[in-house]
């Protein structure tokens, strides 16, 4: 997959924070903290604030999140339609990443 491919090869070692925040947004508007919370509780990941907002600047710059005007001090992120379809892609490559190495260690190990 080549990098026009690809939108999320271009966060470098950011690129899973991407995709948690991408999921997390894939459940609904969310600012800063909320992202933070939602993550943590479904990854078990605490984006720090630097992350957090670098990874947001480089989704908005990419299309693939929006941000929405301000509530108060806070500033809630919308998942675009082209975040939904680099997700769900992203998502799909995954699973086929894991049904290989799943079949992989069938064949190979006895793990319990």
């Amino acid at each position: 997959m080549t990098s026009s491919e690809n939108p999320l090869a271009g966060l470098g070692r950011n690129a899973g924070a991407a995709v948690l925040v991408l999921s997390s947004l894939a459940g609904g508007d969310k600012h800063g903290y909320a992202l933070v919370k939602d993550v943590e509780g479904f990854s078990g990941v605490h984006l720090p604030p630097g992350t957090l907002y670098q990874v947001l600047a480089r989704l908005v710059s990419r299309g693939l999140i929006v941000a929405l005007e301000a509530d108060s001090r806070r500033r809630p992120y919308r998942l675009t339609a082209q975040g939904a379809t680099v997700l769900a892609d992203y998502i799909t490559a995954q699973q086929r990443i894991l049904k290989t190495g799943q079949a992989r260690l069938k064949r190979s190990w006895t793990l319990a």
